[in-house]
């Protein structure tokens, strides 16, 4: 029963996404920037490398913005239109819930970033890239996109206004993100023990993503990506128990 109420879920907030023209405004946009910043900002072509390095470098960033505009509507459209309280009666547990909805933003971002697949098939034209490293790469996007969309659902359970989710969810993010950006680190560690810089790199998507996209798989990445998963939607678990019991 579990598996087939978090399938019914992940369907309908699927039809959802691909219901609305939201959904392909935001594949756009996405592949737009991607492209942008891969071969006009990054000068690909210049650099004379066929790899996806500029890609990755990029996406971050990207996601930043995007992945926060995808979830800001979890679960503040459900507080604003009054249908959560409905959802919170139906036959279904919490975590069958919020794993459904979860489940379904994170396979629409991640058929975003499948369609950059042209991106791999452009670099194994132009030259001999390293597919396992592009193949790692891909993994730790789909793990990011995961991470930060956890945050997003954490917020958005914290208030009806999608504004408010969209940029409470940037800033966590942000500082996730530049914990570990090395021109952050590097002014850090100009007056802070070499130790203290580490622990907060540690906290960083930005210093988690850099081994996927050397081709690396680090089993700490792994357990880092989890966790933070686990813990965005455990607490939104929490505050949507505290507000149903209220």
């Amino acid at each position: 029963m579990f598996l087939w109420h978090v399938k019914a879920m992940v369907k309908k907030e699927l039809s959802g996404y691909f219901g609305s023209a939201v959904a392909y405004v935001f594949i756009v946009m996405f592949l737009l920037l991607c492209g942008f910043f891969t071969f006009s900002v990054s000068r690909f072509y210049e650099l004379g490398q066929a790899d996806l390095r500029a890609f990755f470098e990029w996406l971050p960033w990207i996601f930043l913005f995007l992945v926060p505009a995808v979830a800001m509507r979890m679960w503040a459209e459900e507080r604003r239109t009054g249908t959560l309280e409905l959802l919170l009666t139906l036959p279904i547990t919490m975590t069958e819930l919020i794993l459904g909805k979860f489940l379904a933003a994170w396979l629409f971002i991640c058929f975003a970033i499948f369609l950059t697949f042209p991106l791999v098939i452009t670099v194994a034209y132009l030259g001999d890239p390293d597919l396992g490293a592009i193949a790692c790469g891909y993994l730790g996007s789909v793990l990011l996109a995961g991470a930060l969309l956890s945050v997003g659902s954490m917020t958005s359970s914290l208030t009806r206004n999608q504004v408010i989710s969209f940029i409470v969810s940037v800033v966590i993010c942000l500082f996730f993100t530049l914990a570990g950006w090395p021109p952050i680190t590097g002014a850090f560690a100009e007056w802070a023990p070499t130790w203290l810089v580490d622990v907060v790199a540690g906290f960083s998507f930005v210093t988690h993503f850099h081994d996927f996209q050397r081709g690396i798989i680090d089993l700490r990445d792994l357990v880092y990506y989890a966790s933070v998963i686990f813990f965005m939607l455990f607490s939104t678990a929490v505050i949507l128990e505290n507000r149903k019991s209220l």
